[in-house]
């Protein structure tokens, strides 16, 4: 397990899977140990995933200051990243909350970023929030799944903010809850930093209307993937996402959720592995 030293002091770990070409992976929550993006639907048999834990989570160190954990202030953990691995470029992958932490990055860094693909990323850092609206529209068209009837009154009662998270609603953020679905959501209440989660978007954290003049100065490839089945971001959100930056690629994933390397592993993989490899051809069929 690699270590290195952020800016401020504190030490940070990050995970290494497969072989090849370096790919630095963000991973979301937000503030949730890495582990629980795998390998990522087998990325990891084509490229070096370098998952970073980010300082309080995982195998990192919290910081003295838990103000750090803003997601504004953790960009330069990301560049403490790039330095260690000694690159002068690096490809970056982004899941969900660790989107924006990638967005910042790339609009801070520009020069530093090779490629960069934003995985069901919430554009929080864009100024565009996900909606309660948005939420429902993509969960009710799933009112025949089994476990429908039992998930969608705890789901809008927490969307309104007259009720806690509830695990019952789970299945709203898989494509398919199946088995594997089912583990990996068990897991997830041991992967947060409570703390941490509370500050990453906290007042300060985001200046959509300068990340957004930035960002115009980024050359590099983007990626912006959505689950065709996700509610936060929805397709049409992820769009407008993907419309923000200069040389951006919109794909939605048939049949996925927030997590797509879990509901069709093989798409997953192929589809987000040739825009690294920067194929002329890169779309996989649906089947």
């Amino acid at each position: 397990m690699p270590t290195f030293t952020a800016p401020d002091g504190t030490e940070l770990a990050c995970h290494v899977r497969g072989d090849g070409e370096p790919l630095v992976v963000l991973p979301g929550g937000p503030m949730r140990a890495s582990r629980y993006l795998g390998d990522l639907g087998g990325l990891a048999a084509h490229r070096r995933l370098v998952l970073l834990d980010l300082r309080g989570t995982g195998d990192s160190a919290p910081p003295e200051d838990p103000a750090s954990y803003r997601c504004d202030r953790l960009v330069e953990d990301v560049e403490a990243l790039r330095v260690h691995l000694g690159l002068e470029r690096m490809d970056v992958l982004a899941h969900s909350a660790g989107g924006n932490l990638a967005t910042l990055y790339a609009a801070r860094h520009p020069r530093r970023v090779a490629r960069l693909a934003l995985i069901t990323a919430t554009p929080w850092a864009l100024g565009m929030p996900v909606t309660a609206e948005d939420r429902l529209a993509a969960a009710r068209p799933r009112k025949d799944e089994p476990w429908f009837a039992e998930a969608i009154a705890p789901f809008e009662k927490w969307l309104a903010g007259e009720g806690d998270f509830d695990p019952a609603f789970a299945p709203f953020f898989y494509g398919r809850w199946d088995e594997a679905a089912r583990q990996h959501d068990a897991r997830g209440g041991d992967e947060y930093n409570d703390e941490a989660v509370g500050v990453y978007g906290s007042e300060g954290a985001y200046d959509p209307p300068a990340t957004r003049a930035a960002l115009t100065g980024l050359a590099s490839p983007v990626l912006v993937l959505a689950g065709e089945l996700d509610g936060g971001p929805c397709p049409e959100l992820a769009l407008r996402a993907a419309q923000v930056f200069p040389n951006a690629e919109f794909v939605v994933q048939p049949g996925a959720g927030h997590f797509p390397w879990l509901d069709d592993p093989g798409w997953f993989s192929r589809r987000v592995a040739a825009f690294f490899a920067g194929s002329a051809t890169p779309l996989p069929t649906a089947e």
